[in-house]
């Protein structure tokens, strides 16, 4: 049994939160999130997020963290593949590890 209630839509949120000290680099974390969201499509991932999208974030109380992405699953077996074999996913997590952050990204989902 999941631990994990649906959200009132029926699907997984996720949010994920970064750390990236400079605005140049969020930037290209954003970006990175829509390149995601187009290669998931291309090459079929075997799921479909409902939605995928990210922003930079400029509020005092963000306690430090300056991108936070959301990302919508219709399950949570979809999720767990995204995380382990979605090959977009693989390549956004690579080319995170160069824009500076400073600690592993909080991931919280409901």
């Amino acid at each position: 049994m999941s631990t994990t209630p649906p959200s009132p839509s029926g699907q997984i949120r996720r949010i994920t939160m970064f750390k990236i000290p400079e605005g140049e680099n969020q930037q290209k974390l954003v970006e990175a999130y829509e390149v995601l969201a187009k290669e998931q499509q291309k090459v079929r991932c075997n799921i479909f997020p409902a939605c995928t999208q990210a922003s930079v974030v400029n509020d005092p109380r963000s306690k430090g963290y300056t991108v936070v992405a959301e990302t919508q699953f219709s399950s949570l077996d979809d999720m767990n593949y995204y995380d382990t074999e979605c090959a977009a996913h693989t390549n956004l997590k690579k080319g995170a590890r160069g824009l500076g952050v400073t600690e592993p990204p909080l991931v919280v989902y409901y």
